[in-house]
């Protein structure tokens, strides 16, 4: 049995999440580079971010969140994800609301908070949902772009029984070359498994959860328990 992780993975992770009859292959479908951009001041904004790399992006251009709750013009800070929330945590941030997807974000504020305004840290190929909607509501919202992410469109040749996607960037590098024929397919998320669609009528296994933790799960069920 030989699965595709079309991003690079600890190897002794694999191997203690999947066993030793899983061969894996992990091979790197897009990349990322920071945008440098000057700092400007955040008050009075409510502040949105999406990945990982948006995070990492926003404090590497020396960006200062004021957290102080009892500061009138706090910061709070909106993201998806678990792993957003765990880069977060890591430069001493926390989050005032995590959703699974840009989806139920957009629900919560539309729902909840019309009256803030907000910036969203994001890759130039950041899904739109959020500036498709919220301004349709009235709700202010700037999209800054702090990372550019490129599509590689690796050409791979082996052949797979499995294959896991982890964004839609992503799942788009891979399909410009490879065909998803014939592999179980497994996604890190439904904005993810949503863009599998576009490509392909097999079913997709969509992971609970947006992390690793939650994929290996689902390979463990619909693989690994069957072998």
């Amino acid at each position: 049995m030989k699965i595709l992780f079309t991003k690079n993975i600890d190897q002794a992770t694999i191997s203690k999440e999947l066993g030793e009859d899983i061969s894996v292959d992990c091979v790197e479908v897009i990349k990322t580079k920071p945008i440098l951009i000057s700092p400007f001041d955040l008050k009075n904004y409510s502040l949105i971010f999406t990945s990982v790399n948006g995070v990492a992006s926003f404090f590497k251009n020396r960006f200062k969140p004021n957290e102080n709750f009892t500061a009138k013009n706090y910061n709070k800070i909106y993201c998806v994800g678990e792993k957003t929330k765990k880069a977060l945590r890591k430069h001493g941030f926390g989050t005032f609301k995590v959703l699974r997807n840009a989806d139920s974000l957009s629900r919560f504020i539309i729902g909840n908070c019309q009256h803030e305004q907000f910036l969203h840290f994001c890759g130039n190929l950041a899904i739109n949902v959020l500036d498709k909607e919220l301004p349709l509501q009235n709700i202010k919202y700037k999209k800054i772009t702090i990372y550019n992410t490129e599509e590689i469109n690796p050409l791979i040749p082996e052949k797979y029984h499995a294959a896991v996607f982890f964004s839609p960037s992503g799942v788009r590098s891979f399909a410009k070359q490879n065909s998803l024929k014939d592999m179980k397919l497994f996604s890190i998320g439904e904005t993810t498994s949503g863009e599998l669609r576009n490509y392909t009528h097999e079913n997709i296994f969509t992971s609970e959860e947006n992390t690793l933790s939650s994929i290996f799960e689902l390979i463990r069920q619909e693989i690994v328990s069957k072998l």
